[in-house]
């Protein structure tokens, strides 16, 4: 028993990493079932509109499902037609610039490592650049190549060039090279612009390095047991509700949430040192709801890159 809690603690601990490599896996596998089962080059002039349709198509998706996904998209959007204020809060005109980015580097991500498997794949962009006809390129790829290289560059994505086989599967080779070199330079330049992000985050933090570990663990108890207590009170009124309407009895109280704590509650949230409270409901249990409207329009704040409630 204790080996499957030492074993469970580890997943726990690393499943940001165990995710991401998730869905890396899954980027893999659905590039690998469009490239076998829904791609067929069309071998023709419209040979680049289709490679980059495939190319970019499924990351322009994937971006959009990221946003959805993402819970931070709906605190700050929720309400902002009624109340433009919550994201152009007064004295600070870049904050849904600053939040709406954050929120963007986050949906980045399976896009990101859907263009890197499709580029390392080659494919798609082989497809696509035998279709340009762009002279500078057909120049550079076609050099010491024969004329037809200029005219039947675009059959050579499906072997039906007329060009002696040596000359036709270099022409693949260099095509296949080109696009696993530009895959290359987006998964390292990615990794690196990780890397000075978090670098970054992590010099203007606010606090130490134990007190983010604890305010990460914190965000993440909340969140587990927010959802609870909406299971339990949603359960708790409809069960009175209904029991009410079908015997004809009068309703029994049952504490909530005024409508102004709802909304306050909702507000995306920063840290301040002054009062160490670790997210918008410990601010409000602590404070009271006594705050001034322009003390609510808060930002985000972040730890270890990491989204914090």
């Amino acid at each position: 028993m204790d080996g499957f809690q030492t074993i469970l603690k580890f997943f726990m601990n690393r499943k940001t990493a165990i995710g991401y490599s998730f869905m890396a896996l899954l980027t893999m596998g659905g590039e690998r079932v469009f490239s076998l089962v829904a791609f067929r080059c069309p071998c023709s002039n419209e040979n680049f509109r289709y490679g980059v349709v495939f190319l970019f198509s499924p990351a322009f998706v994937l971006l959009v499902v990221g946003y959805f996904l993402n819970s931070k998209t709906w605190k700050l959007f929720t309400g902002c037609c009624a109340n433009p204020r919550k994201i152009f809060p007064r004295g600070n005109t870049c904050h849904f610039f600053y939040v709406f980015g954050q929120i963007t580097l986050n949906a980045l991500v399976a896009p990101v490592m859907w263009i890197s498997v499709a580029l390392l794949n080659g494919t798609f962009y082989e497809c696509a650049m035998s279709g340009l006809k762009n002279p500078a390129y057909l120049q550079a790829v076609c050099h010491s190549k024969s004329e037809k290289c200029f005219e039947e560059l675009y059959k050579v994505a499906c072997d039906k060039s007329s060009m002696p086989f040596p000359e036709s599967d270099e022409l693949k080779r260099t095509l296949q090279a080109q696009s696993q070199i530009l895959g290359w330079c987006v998964i390292v330049t990615t990794a690196l612009l990780s890397l000075l992000t978090t670098c970054c985050a992590s010099c203007q933090s606010k606090v130490s390095h134990l007190q983010l570990m604890f305010w990460r663990v914190y965000a993440e108890k909340e969140k587990e047991q927010l959802e609870q207590i909406f299971q339990l009170y949603a359960t708790k009124l409809s069960e009175r509700n209904l029991k009410c309407f079908f015997e004809n009895k009068e309703p029994e109280a049952i504490p909530l949430p005024a409508f102004q704590a709802w909304e306050d509650a909702s507000q995306l949230y920063s840290f301040s040192n002054s009062k160490q409270h670790y997210s918008t409901i410990h601010r409000l249990v602590e404070g009271g709801q006594k705050e001034t409207s322009e003390e609510r329009e808060t930002m985000m704040d972040y730890v270890d890159g990491r989204e914090i409630p």
